[in-house]
């Protein structure tokens, strides 16, 4: 089970498990599944589309869940992300970020939780900053209005080779880390990586946040995390 993967990572390395979040990922389910979400305790959904996510909240409401957007947001979708989700994990650009301050000042919200999306892999079908550039616009973010940046957010490449999956998720780390040293404003409390394929790779390389869709669910919408 999915618990029990979890703990025996984060034991592996010397965590604990209750430290590391959960994100279910709930894209391509119907909104049902967000029920079973809720009824299984698990606090966060994340959704890949706002206008998925805007259809499903229509219908079941928020539910006392937290909506994280994790996919990639267009900046056309910015008004309706600060509206609907609690927070935006993939803010892959400074201007992505501008728009979001600009938004959430528009619609008076008063503050919007952001990680900010890095591509180390250097995947061209990946968006984010490309390493070290995060570390430079990191600065330009966290002084923007109605933002408060949390952390870092990544993908690994869809791979079963796990020192390639090991050098992302710890390069990752290691780019966390310094833009909590070297940019003030800059909340490292957050590092969301990990999928259903990697994810206990990601735990033992630091994270702190898990995005699961596939092994809580299956090919089917029907929650298996306990």
């Amino acid at each position: 089970m999915v618990q029990e993967r979890l703990e025996r990572a984060a034991r592996q390395v010397g965590r604990s498990a209750s430290h590391i979040e959960i994100v279910a990922v709930t894209k391509g389910h119907p909104s049902a599944a967000l029920r079973e979400v809720a009824e299984a305790g698990l606090p966060i959904v994340g959704e890949n589309r706002v206008a998925e996510a805007q259809e499903k909240f229509l219908e079941v409401g928020r539910l006392g869940l937290r909506w994280h957007m994790i996919g990639h947001l267009q900046r056309n979708k910015a008004r309706s992300a600060v509206r609907l989700f609690d927070v935006v994990e993939s803010v892959a650009s400074l201007r992505l970020a501008r728009k979001l301050a600009v938004e959430a000042e528009r619609v008076d919200r008063e503050e919007l939780e952001v990680l900010l999306e890095v591509n180390v892999s250097g995947e061209a079908t990946k968006g984010g900053f490309a390493g070290e550039e995060v570390v430079e616009a990191a600065p330009e973010i966290v002084v923007l209005p109605r933002l408060r940046v949390v952390g870092l957010m990544t993908m690994a490449p869809f791979t079963s080779d796990v020192e390639v999956l090991r050098t992302v998720f710890g390069r990752t780390r290691e780019l966390f880390d310094r833009c909590g040293r070297e940019v003030p404003g800059f909340e490292a409390r957050v590092l969301s990586m990990g999928m259903s394929n990697d994810f206990e790779i990601a735990v033992q390389e630091g994270s702190t946040r898990l995005r699961l869709g596939t092994v809580l669910f299956g090919e089917r919408p029907r929650l298996i995390a306990s």
